[in-house]
């Protein structure tokens, strides 16, 4: 039987409403047709849906499809017509209390769609845990957030598509080798969730690399259902990699574009080696779409907190999480 057909089948007006409640959701969740996200304030588990077009991007797999369709939508909403997407944007994703987060809360004031899309936040917003206490790793962004202490859990629970590999990831054998045996954090960012991603710790940048490659989505069907490509190491990305201060190991911060996402952009200055970032400070924007910031630390560098490790694992959950909150500490 299909994917379509299961959920039509559980989703009929006759049957339907004969299922005990959460039918729906289990069934779908267990074909990779939406996912489960805990929200780490309140404890409420939420059930996101994928969309019927980001079915027919999934299964079909269409890369010359998504390379067109980004670089489109890119040019479309970098254009002074696409203002007018801008207010039905908030709207759809109830967006209007986040706006005085923003440096510019205005949303008349954006000369683009993308502008808005890639809005910056308030530092004040997004305060880091235990500012106090150099050791403390935290989130890159406002995400849906898994954790592993090893890759090796991550491929377990997590990434299944084939061909996942840290060498593919980066680029790069020799860094990859460094952070053989670590650990890693995957924040995904919806289209609604603001788009900048932030450094989880503080240290001085030591290299950028960046990796050209498709456009597949990133959401969780794609990324955890056997047998698809792994679309974290064949999709678009930029590799930061930090010397961190308080412990002078290496960290690598993957920025991952994805479907309709045209451009990764560091924010001015940052990608320069030899800058030294702090801790919450702002690295780089992604414009329209959904899109990925995997962290990655080598061994012994953080014990990661249990509940999101317990979530990413045991529960098989994203996390909803904020810049700045804490993911762990140095081991």
């Amino acid at each position: 039987m299909t994917k379509c057909s299961i959920t039509n089948l559980i989703r009929s007006p006759t049957r339907g409403t004969h299922l005990p409640h959460g039918t729906i959701q289990s069934v779908e969740n267990k074909f990779h047709l939406g996912n489960y996200v805990l929200d780490r304030q309140t404890g409420e588990k939420t059930w996101e849906a994928m969309s019927i077009y980001e079915k027919a991007l999934h299964w079909k797999k269409t890369l010359q499809l998504l390379q067109n369709q980004s670089e489109k939508m890119g040019k479309e909403y970098d254009s002074p017509e696409s203002k007018q997407h801008i207010i039905p944007f908030i709207e759809s994703f109830q967006l209007g209390p986040t706006l005085n987060e923003m440096v510019e809360p205005d949303p008349n004031a954006y000369p683009t769609f993308n502008a808005f899309f890639a809005r910056e936040i308030k530092e004040s917003a997004r305060p880091i845990a235990e500012p106090e206490n150099d050791l403390v790793t935290s989130s890159p962004a406002d995400c849906r957030l898994t954790a592993f202490p090893s890759i090796d859990l991550a491929t377990k629970y997590w990434i299944k598509g084939f061909g996942f590999t840290l060498e593919r990831l980066l680029g790069d054998a020799e860094l990859a080798a460094q952070f053989d045996g670590g650990s890693i954090v995957i924040a995904r960012l919806a289209p609604q969730d603001y788009h900048r991603w932030h450094a989880p710790v503080a240290g001085t940048v030591r290299g950028i690399k960046d990796i050209p490659g498709s456009y597949y989505t990133v959401n969780p069907q794609a990324i955890n259902e056997p047998g698809t490509l792994d679309v974290f190491c064949e999709n678009k990305r930029s590799v930061m990699t930090l010397e961190r201060s308080a412990t002078g190991s290496p960290i690598a911060i993957v920025a991952v574009g994805a479907m309709l996402v045209g451009s990764i952009k560091y924010v001015e200055g940052v990608d320069t080696i030899g800058t030294q970032v702090r801790r919450g400070q702002c690295l780089g924007a992604f414009y329209y779409g959904g899109s990925t910031v995997i962290v990655l630390y080598p061994p012994g560098e953080v014990a990661l907190d249990e509940d999101l490790v317990r979530n990413s694992t045991e529960h098989r959950m994203e996390t909803l999480m904020k810049v700045g909150w804490r993911t762990g500490i140095k081991a």
